[in-house]
């Protein structure tokens, strides 16, 4: 807060000297109270206590795990449960993360940043911002080639409002199927698609099949194909010979968190537990009962094929029949979970509003007392 200058008697003549040595400080501390710089630009703290912070997001690097979330914080850990905080050059709130490969990873957040890696999680550089992003899609929409075209207008107009935006611009999710292509994605249709490992990015809206403009929460591979899941039950599958994402019919219209799967299946999961499943790439679904009203925040398919659902509950949900059924498992602690990850030799990532932790599932599934139908 500015400090409140107050009256100096100027004839006071024992003090002329402190009396001007207290303006000084006063009209610095002023102008410094009103210098800010946006989270975008001022470089993530070190913290001893980073590890315990809140975080958003979770990706599996070869053998190391790597977590990111609030303030910029991303950590890595080649042991489980020791974890090492990275350099990064910003402090915004960062929310998801991709590893197409051991060393190669991107992170993505709040003001539109998007980071990347090339040592597997320990130093991260910018590739974009919400202003780059701006830039981008007024270049792009800014100006129909054809006034009368009615899509045209509604991409200005969408870009447009985006511009108009605050400075938090968010990108929710991230996906790289390898070190050359990949998407981001986020609020208000916002995705964004690269082909040169992040160098340059090019606005996909026009990709999409979201006339409505609904948030984006999350894109993966499933079902043979690549999903993207966000509000009132979006759910969209990539048609690669249209390069479109085309809208993909669903019994719910609740928002839907993430997407998770395998070649055969696809699962995604959302709001008050509610969660669906399909065996044919999206054409018919069917609904999967998971026993809780909790928001399914995160899932992940674990080297063993069995599938791992967590909740903003801090439930934990295990599947080995391929997400057709879960049972729940008891853990060390419960709290609000928002990332899962598979993290070797039987043990799983959990991050949540309580930091990052190992919980060892292997053991917890073959204890028979530990898991219970929901």
């Amino acid at each position: 807060m500015p400090v409140q200058e107050r009256p100096i008697v100027p004839h006071h003549p024992a003090k002329p000297i402190a009396a001007a040595v207290l303006a000084a400080v006063l009209a610095a501390s002023s102008a410094a109270a009103t210098t800010f710089l946006p989270p975008s630009e001022v470089p993530a703290a070190r913290s001893g206590l980073a590890q315990r912070t809140p975080m958003n997001a979770l990706a599996r690097a070869g053998e190391r795990n790597v977590v990111a979330g609030q303030r910029g914080h991303i950590l890595y850990s080649d042991a489980a449960g020791t974890w090492t905080q990275a350099d990064v050059p910003l402090s915004a709130d960062l929310t998801a993360l991709s590893f197409p490969t051991a060393q190669q990873g991107w992170a993505v957040g709040h003001e539109g940043v998007v980071l990347h890696t090339s040592d597997g999680g320990v130093t991260w550089q910018r590739q974009l911002d919400a202003q780059k992003i701006t830039r981008l899609l007024v270049e792009r929409y800014g100006t129909p080639a054809n006034p009368d075209d009615a899509a045209a207008q509604q991409l200005q107009k969408s870009a447009a409002g985006f511009a108009a935006l605050p400075a938090d611009k968010p990108l929710l999710d991230v996906w790289f199927e390898d070190e050359k292509k990949g998407f981001a994605v986020g609020a208000f249709n916002l995705i964004l698609r690269t082909e040169d490992g992040g160098k340059n990015w090019t606005p996909w809206l026009d990709h999409v099949d979201n006339p409505k403009g609904l948030h984006l929460y999350a894109i993966r591979p499933a079902g043979g194909s690549v999903f993207i899941v966000g509000e009132q039950g979006l759910v969209l599958r990539l048609d690669r010979e249209r390069q479109r994402f085309v809208r993909v019919a669903l019994p719910y219209e609740g928002t839907l968190f993430g997407v998770v799967g395998t070649q055969d299946m696809v699962l995604v999961h959302g709001l008050r537990g509610h969660s669906f499943r399909s065996m044919d790439g999206g054409a018919n679904w069917t609904r999967v009962e998971t026993g809780t009203t909790a928001g399914l925040s995160s899932a992940v398919v674990r080297a063993d094929g069995s599938v791992v659902l967590a909740s903003q509950a801090g439930e934990v949900l295990l599947s080995t029949d391929a997400g057709a059924s879960f049972a729940r498992i008891n853990t060390t602690q419960q709290a609000p979970v928002f990332a899962v990850a598979e993290a070797g030799q039987g043990g799983l990532a959990l991050a949540g509003f309580r930091g990052v932790r190992i919980e060892r599932l292997d053991a917890v599934k073959q204890d028979g007392a530990n898991a219970r139908k929901p």
